[in-house]
């Protein structure tokens, strides 16, 4: 695996409304490889405990509720510069404001169906990577 990953999941909205395929192509064009992936439907405690920083914000219920409503399809993702290069492919997180060929603008609904999450930082890359990935579940 490279020096340089991030992590990246395809939320229920995009995996229901059959985005998936386009997402990882989109991904693979822009130049980043793709170390690790699955298929996963998120339990209610495993989503309370991923976003667990959002915990105590109002939206967290409505949060926990969407990503456990479908499978998602998780993955890690390798290029340099990873987590800031994977953060310009997919745009803001409120698609109106996502610059045109971006993830978000073509694929999301609104600013909670917003197609893909993306790591905002190095740190959060492992944790997050972790929270799915073993070691040996990655190439």
């Amino acid at each position: 695996m490279s020096d340089s990953y991030t992590f990246t999941m395809i939320k229920p909205c995009a995996v229901k409304s059959g985005f998936t395929g386009a997402i990882l192509a989109d991904i693979q064009k822009a130049g980043f490889g793709i170390s690790a992936m699955k298929y996963v439907r998120m339990t209610v405690p495993q989503a309370e405990s991923f976003y667990g920083i959002h915990r105590e914000r109002p939206f967290f219920a409505d949060l926990v509720r969407f990503m456990t409503s479908g499978p998602i399809v998780v993955a890690i993702v390798t290029r340099d510069n990873a987590v800031e290069e994977y953060r310009k492919l997919i745009g803001a997180t409120n698609p109106e404001n996502a610059a045109e060929g971006t993830i978000r603008k073509k694929y999301a609904r609104n600013v909670q169906e917003n197609a893909v999450h993306g790591s905002d930082s190095d740190e959060n890359a492992t944790v997050e990577s972790s929270f799915f990935f073993s070691q040996c579940e990655r190439f």
